[in-house]
């Protein structure tokens, strides 16, 4: 019954073939409409935790549906429920499962349930972590709740076409991720949704590239229960996206209004914003209006709670599905017979297919029920425990409608509890089967936060800086350009976008002479627009090239956050291995002063972001390795530079471009005896120095430059250090509870180090307020040599205060 795909309607064909067209069109509405009837009855009845469906939408996603193409991207939204119907990616059977929450991928293959019902995803990867063949697949972005989050990545999904299409030697290399730069990138997005920043951000920035997106507003009028006249200026977005209009004055876009319920129009309207963009790479924006809603935002609530009579009325009315029977009808096309003999197939087929996920998701979980029923028994054949029974007979009424496998793993661990001193067989039973339980639903639920496949960064082998006698010692901007350029030599995919990038090299001149050598393709200025900065990247990598996104500086990351943590982060994990987007994000900061160039919100990003790794080199010759070894793999990763490191005089090595630093491994740059002081970054030099003044005061240090945060001491290093040391102390310039808290849960929790201590293992920070302005405020603010000095003295002076006696 799942279409395949739908059929265009643009081309001459029979009188029969043109009526199988638009049947076909009016089943897959019909099909769609109806599961997300059945679906909220579902929710109602609580076999679901929550719905959200596509009502209202299909038959302009129908429209749309008809000019993709194998290898064009979708990044879009939860209402796309017929977009992808028509793609051959989705059915009934998978909203169901996706509704009840199968974890299993081959049932809900868009993310395993780790996201919520009709959120969409094409699976990029395969198992081993390589990529498939794109151009050979529809391909749909992750999708996210997050209102117009999908925007960011929008931008770099239609610039690779661009790229693709001006190299054409790397688009002959890149077969499986492009077909010469003729893919388009579709955007879908709700009315109210576009007064969203990143709506507006990425509409300008795709504007001004001038790459190959195509925008669709599905326009209903409202934002759940708010109306357009609160949303936008004029009630309407396409009034307000006027400037954008492609015209005399210049390029930009074209701007489309069209009726939701109006099939030839939507027809036309798609058919031409594929040719401009396809052909041209002339973005258009397609403005659906007269969109419904027929049941409501979600399963939440009603929207008879904030829409007049009229209104009510009037959806009926102007519902596209009753629109298209009427017009199919009009113009026989069809008898109402036939669309009569549709209508009940489609109820009959999505009362099957809701059939087969319901029973086909609960058929594993019975057979576990019935087992822990079974050790139920036995233990209560020999045990006096009377709530047993009570929960056998609950289990029992349960599986009748619907079990789930928190309802009988709950009890068995409360049993285990009630029996740990009794000496039966059957405990051994119960602990087997709740740590097999737990096991599998690990895999399930906790797996693909990082990758772990051959091409994870981890697995990039460790290359040495080597250096000769005579190495020339230069600015360490310069082992930063010149390992720039042989990366860009290397790698035909490399590319590096930001402000000030480009004409004048970098702020600090990085990546000197580079757009000179390498071009604006791949050397580019960009706007002041951190978040589509990001975007740009995302999207980018997901298409196979290998990005490098500056945030200028660190305290510029807030701006671009957002699809760090929500995109970004979380891509992995969502979608069960299915999708990664290698991106690496080149910053820098630390020890800065000013309130707003604070430099080091580790806390933030480390609590914010897992799912990236985090890089804090503490030199440029560290942070070329990083960058070096994070383009052999398929992660994404943030590179934070020291700001105050530009200038500062290092060796060249020998083999620049050639040398790799391993993520997750600390370094040793100092050995001592009484105290283990572990940091990071530019507070590294400050520890060195403090170190220094300790060993003169009779107190031996040991220093240790974490390299990474994320990940963080892969091989407990720092561990075998306070075994021998005893103490230990951790300094940052983040917030007091922020980077230093996390590594000292590293350090004390996961590396054990509390059974090696003689002392309270202590954190230095900066202070909780932002630093304020100058020499003197960076003082008083941030972590200095004397504070170290200071604080590590009267660790020491509790251990013996003869030799250390108090300072003040």
């Amino acid at each position: 019954m799942m279409n395949t795909k739908v059929k265009t309607v643009n081309k001459k064909i029979s009188k029969d073939d043109f009526k199988a067209t638009i049947l076909s069109d009016y089943r897959l509405a019909a099909e769609v409409r109806e599961s997300g009837a059945q679906g909220r009855r579902d929710v109602l009845s609580g076999k679901g935790s929550f719905g959200i469906f596509g009502d209202g939408k299909e038959l302009a996603q129908i429209a749309l549906a008809k000019v993709f193409r194998h290898g064009d991207f979708r990044a879009g939204y939860y209402r796309d429920q017929a977009l992808m119907t028509a793609l051959g990616q989705y059915s009934p059977k998978h909203m169901f499962s996706a509704l009840y929450g199968d974890p299993e991928l081959e049932r809900e293959p868009s993310s395993g349930s780790r996201q919520m019902m009709n959120h969409f995803g094409t699976r990029f990867l395969n198992d081993d972590g390589s990529w498939k063949n794109l151009m050979e697949q529809n391909n749909s972005t992750s999708d996210m709740a997050c209102l117009a989050s999908q925007f960011p990545r929008l931008v770099g999904l239609a610039q690779a076409s661009q790229v693709y299409r001006d190299n054409p030697e790397l688009a002959k290399s890149k077969p499986g991720f492009t077909n010469g730069g003729s893919e388009i990138a579709f955007a879908t997005i709700g009315n109210s949704s576009c007064a969203e920043g990143h709506f507006f951000e990425a509409v300008n920035a795709i504007g001004v590239l001038q790459v190959p997106a195509i925008i669709s507003i599905w326009d209903d009028g409202y934002g759940i229960s708010v109306a357009n006249d609160i949303q936008m200026t004029k009630s309407d977005v396409s009034e307000v996206l006027k400037g954008f209009q492609m015209d005399e004055k210049g390029a930009g876009y074209d701007i489309v209004k069209v009726m939701a319920w109006d099939y030839p129009a939507l027809i036309s309207a798609y058919e031409k914003a594929e040719k401009l963009a396809r052909e041209k790479h002339i973005p258009s924006i397609i403005h659906v209006v007269e969109m419904t809603q027929p049941t409501g935002h979600s399963t939440s609530g009603s929207h008879a709670r904030y829409k007049s009579k009229e209104r009510l009325q009037w959806e009926i009315d102007f519902d596209c599905n009753k629109k298209f029977k009427e017009w199919i009808l009009e113009n026989e096309i069809a008898a109402q017979d036939d669309l009569t003999t549709i209508d009940k197939e489609v109820e009959k087929f999505v009362k099957e297919q809701k059939k087969e996920a319901w029973t086909e998701y609960q058929a594993p979980i019975k057979v576990e029920l019935k087992e822990v029923i079974t050790i139920f028994n036995s233990i209560a054949a020999q045990v006096n425990i009377p709530e047993i029974a009570d929960w056998i007979k609950d289990l029992n009424q349960s599986a009748m409608f619907g079990v789930f496998r928190r309802d009988y793993l709950s009890k068995a661990r409360m049993l285990l509890g009630m029996i740990v001193n009794e000496n039966i067989p059957e405990k051994s039973t119960l602990r087997n089967f709740i740590n097999r339980i737990n096991s599998e639903n690990y895999n399930r639920y906790n797996t693909k936060l990082y990758n772990e496949t051959s091409t994870s960064a981890l697995k990039v082998a460790e290359v040495k800086p080597t250096y000769s006698e005579d190495s020339e010692e230069v600015d360490a901007r310069i082992i930063l350009r010149d390992n720039f350029h042989h990366m860009f030599e290397a790698i035909p995919e490399a590319m590096i976008f930001g402000e000030d990038v480009g004409k004048i090299g970098g702020v600090n001149q990085g990546v000197e002479g580079l757009q000179d050598k390498f071009g604006e393709s791949r050397v580019a200025d960009t706007g002041i627009r951190e978040a589509t900065i990001i975007g740009q990247g995302i999207g980018l990598s997901l298409r196979g090239l290998k990005p490098i996104a500056e945030m200028q500086y660190l305290d510029y990351v807030i701006y671009g956050f957002q699809p760090m943590v929500d995109d970004i982060a979380s891509l992995h994990y969502r979608t069960h291995g299915g999708q990664i987007t290698p991106l690496i994000i080149r910053t820098r900061g630390h020890r800065l002063e000013g309130i707003w160039h604070s430099g080091s919100p580790m806390g933030m990003l480390l609590n914010g972001t897992r799912g990236m790794y985090l890089c804090v080199p503490r030199d440029m010759t560290r942070a070329a390795g990083f960058y070096n070894t994070l383009m052999q793999s398929n992660d994404p990763a943030m590179v934070i530079e020291c700001l105050n490191g530009y200038r500062v005089k290092e060796k060249l090595p020998n083999n620049i471009g050639e040398f790799r630093v391993p993520l997750g491994k600390v370094e040793t740059t100092r050995e001592g005896n009484d105290i283990t002081l572990v940091s990071y970054g530019s507070t590294w030099k400050i520890v060195m120095d403090a170190a220094e003044q300790l060993e003169r005061a009779g107190i031996s240090c040991e220093v240790i430059d974490t390299q990474t945060l994320v990940p963080f001491d892969l091989s407990h290093d720092i561990v075998e250090s306070v075994k021998k040391t005893n103490r230990l102390l951790v300094i940052d310039e983040d917030v007091p509870g922020g980077g230093s808290a996390y590594i000292l849960q590293k350090i004390v929790e996961e590396q054990n180090a509390y059974n090696f201590l003689d002392s309270e293992p202590q954190t230095l920070a900066a202070k909780a307020h932002r630093p304020p302005y100058g020499k003197d405020g960076d003082y008083f603010t941030k972590p200095s040599a004397e504070d170290i000095f200071e604080k590590v003295y009267e660790m020491m002076g509790e251990v013996n205060p003869s030799k250390f006696p108090s300072l003040y």
